[in-house]
């Protein structure tokens, strides 16, 4: 679901990104009005949650692979503007230093995943929650907002990309950037998140949910005590599983490389060329591109890369409360 560079028009991604700044701005204001101080480094152990499960990619349905996100997840224990934030973050790791989604479809990215799944996936939950009569009937609500806001999220993504070939074309008129029109976009996108991924999104927030409920009731969303060194077991099993995400082969829908693009097969018959957008657009090299260490086998690159990404996190958000801390004896002189 993390569409690179060169997918979208400029202008797609001016609009993506201009729609996610009022997202951001209300969301930092509600997360520094409404989330105590005390939360802020949960809410980076939140944003590595979502950052190692998109790595954890799982084959789908015509060679392509699909992953979770964990949005309908954090939503649940920190509420929905702290985990767009969470999110948000995790997302620009991910761009900057793995190559994970492209920088100018950050924007993009972001209202699909961070604003998409968080909203959608807490409404739904807590609609069914308020109706369920039972503590299993609330899991099961939970599952099922998980994999409605998913696939909510992979549509948001798969309109994205079919309307590229109606708004931005060459003079010869072809395709600039994604050449799939709605007809194959939609249906190539939706297949793996409604086959797969939106049930591997539903396993993991309701396991994970219904995990930290049991050892740590007070992490959710309005409790009060967190057992947060007994939450980091699950990060670094995360981390020590990370590798499986390298067993399914194959790049997302979406997500080819311009070396991969003109021989792709749709509809009986390969593209045949490569969008001149997409052939010399904005290309950024990440440090570590797609979770590879160089010098390193690809397992160990990818458990460094997951090790890093997710301290990186966790550590950017515990200077956050420190900040924090540090301003509230001058606001109150």
């Amino acid at each position: 679901m993390h569409i690179p560079d060169n997918y979208l028009s400029p202008a797609t991604c001016a609009v993506m990104g201009a729609a996610m700044v009022p997202i951001w701005a209300t969301s930092g204001g509600k997360v520094k009005a409404g989330l105590p101080r005390t939360k802020l480094p949960f809410l980076g152990i939140c944003a590595a949650f979502s950052f190692l499960i998109m790595m954890f990619n799982v084959p789908a349905p015509g060679g392509t692979t699909a992953h979770a996100v964990g949005g309908t997840l954090i939503a649940a224990l920190v509420g929905p503007w702290a985990a767009c934030i969470a999110i948000s973050v995790a997302l620009l790791i991910q761009a900057l230093l793995f190559g994970d989604g492209g920088l100018l479809a950050f924007g993009a990215n972001c209202f699909n995943m961070a604003f998409v799944i968080p909203f959608l996936g807490y409404f739904i939950h807590t609609f069914l929650k308020d109706r369920a009569r039972t503590e299993r009937g609330g899991l099961i609500g939970l599952g099922v907002a998980a994999y409605l806001a998913l696939n909510m999220a992979a549509l948001c993504a798969a309109i994205e990309f079919g309307i590229q070939p109606a708004i931005a074309r060459d003079t010869a008129g072809l395709p600039l950037y994604c050449p799939y029109p709605l007809a194959l976009s939609i249906p190539g996108m939706l297949a793996p998140h409604l086959l797969v991924a939106g049930v591997a999104e539903a396993f993991f927030t309701v396991g994970v949910y219904a995990f930290i409920k049991r050892v740590s009731p007070g992490t959710l969303h309005d409790g009060a005590r967190q057992r947060i060194p007994v939450i980091y077991a699950i990060i670094v099993a995360l981390v020590c599983c990370s590798p499986l995400g390298l067993l399914a082969k194959g790049p997302a829908w979406g997500e080819w490389g311009v070396d991969e693009i003109k021989d792709l097969v749709f509809g009986g018959k390969p593209l045949g060329f490569v969008p001149s957008g997409m052939a010399h657009g904005f290309s950024l090299k990440a440090v570590c591109q797609d979770y590879a260490v160089t010098g390193m086998p690809e397992w160990a690159g990818y458990v460094l890369s997951a090790l890093a990404g997710g301290a990186l996190l966790i550590i950017a958000f515990k200077l956050l409360g420190l900040l924090r801390k540090n301003q509230e004896p001058a606001r109150k002189a």
